[in-house]
């Protein structure tokens, strides 16, 4: 959708915000929400700083994603106000003065000096500050009132309209990037080369990607967090696994594919995942409760194992004694947005407490119920762990699984396929499937 189409979303966005500012600022006894941008970090005993990432609770009212030491005012009742630090500087690009669709909503003062900020915000005393300590700037400390972050959080889970089509756009990205890596894979490249292509065909660097990018051949594909970027392909070439995003003013995509190098029972094994994670992407609707997708993707995943093989017992058994934790350790997924992990999956309401994790599944991320808005990854996953491996056996649980076909696929490492999934008031809307089928 063109940029048109977001200036048209994006006043029904404000109003949403604004609605619950109010509320959160009533439940809090706050009279404005204040939120910093956020200041850059330096590295310990140097003046090099970290990259820089803008406060989530900022760039959710405007795509503003590299404006350090800005500030935004909310009182209920009022247009929004920004505080924009243009500082003059010749030793660094600053930034630009915003002309995009979303300045006219805005009242829009520049600073030169970030201490300039201080007479353009309101009585502090009456303020809800949001934002990391370091983004202190006098009296202006951030507070984070848990009545008025609980709520705002909990509810952040439902995207607007304008949010969608932001991560769609995001979607595209990152599909577009997954191609040319696949393409790069399949000509040879190391995992560092394939890197750089993802990177070049989505037009992001490394630090403007939601996160960093796991690229992983062979074995390294058991590591779920690999991010090593091997400089040279390993001989000889079996699979690829790839999970990685891309950014649109703030939101995230979050995609994972696997592929092997043959037509071969690896191959096969990764269509068989694919067919379960189609399944699972169908669950997201209004009602379901996200854990039961979570433990239907061990029933059906521990079939998958059962069929190839890799199983020895019922996929029920699989799953009562644990066995299926050994070859799928990780929660089915989370919530994305503003945050590639985005927050509040755990909140049992707007006021607060705590939707437990179902008992043996600690790394699940979201216990939510499902309601239109909510925007879920879905990524069913089978590794080939060696710790995982070993301690299923040390627990006398080896004769469930049949090693032989294990020692043959762990050459590969392990598959994942990862969507991105929004909840409608009908059929869920899978944001990857759709850009993938875009061409």
């Amino acid at each position: 959708m063109s940029t048109p189409s977001l200036a048209a979303l994006y006043p029904a966005h404000l109003d949403t915000l604004q609605a619950r500012t109010a509320e959160a600022l009533r439940r809090g006894g706050f009279e404005h929400l204040v939120i910093p941008s956020g200041t850059l970090h330096y590295q310990a005993f140097d003046d090099r700083d970290y990259p820089y990432a803008v406060n989530p609770q900022f760039k959710a009212w405007l795509p503003l994603t590299q404006a350090p030491g800005s500030w935004l005012v909310i009182t209920p009742g009022k247009r929004p106000a920004l505080i924009f630090l243009q500082p003059h500087d010749y030793w660094h690009a600053v930034p630009a003065m915003p002309r995009e669709y979303w300045v006219e909503q805005f009242d829009i003062q520049v600073i030169r000096t970030p201490e300039e900020a201080v007479r353009l915000l309101p009585p502090v005393f009456r303020c809800a500050i949001l934002g990391e300590a370091q983004s202190a700037l006098g009296s202006y400390v951030p507070n984070n009132p848990e009545p008025v972050l609980q709520y705002l959080e909990y509810h952040r889970a439902f995207k607007t309209p304008y949010e969608i089509e932001m991560m769609r756009q995001a979607s595209r990205i990152g599909v577009r990037a997954h191609r040319a890596a696949e393409r790069a894979f399949r000509a040879g490249a190391s995992e560092f080369g394939i890197h750089l292509a993802y990177c070049q065909a989505a037009g992001q660097d490394a630090n403007d990607l939601p996160y960093g990018n796991i690229v992983a051949l062979n074995e390294h594909a058991a590591v779920l967090h690999y991010t090593q970027r091997e400089r040279l392909p390993p001989k000889p070439v079996r699979s690829f696994l790839i999970d990685a995003g891309a950014s649109v003013g703030g939101y995230a995509s979050d995609i994972t594919r696997t592929y092997s190098a043959q037509d071969d029972d690896f191959a096969a094994l990764i269509r068989a995942v694919d067919t379960v994670q189609l399944q699972l992407c169908d669950q997201v609707r209004a009602g379901t409760d996200y854990r039961r997708i979570h433990l239907d993707a061990h029933l059906r995943l521990a079939g998958v194992l059962r069929e190839f093989g890799v199983l020895r017992i019922a996929p029920e058994d699989a799953v009562a004694r644990g066995v299926s934790s050994a070859f799928f350790p990780h929660g089915i997924g989370h919530g994305i947005g503003l945050q590639v992990h985005d927050v509040a999956g755990f909140a049992a309401s707007d006021a607060g407490g705590t939707l437990a994790k179902p008992d043996g599944h600690p790394y699940l991320r979201l216990t939510r119920t499902l309601a239109p808005g909510m925007v879920v990854t879905i990524e069913p996953g089978i590794y080939f762990i060696d710790m995982l491996l070993d301690a299923l056996k040390a627990r006398g649980q080896g004769d469930a699984v049949d090693w032989e076909r294990v020692a043959a696929f762990k050459p590969y490492g392990g598959i994942r396929i990862e969507d991105d999934v929004a909840c409608t008031d009908q059929a869920p809307l899978n944001l990857t499937r759709e850009a993938f089928a875009a061409g």
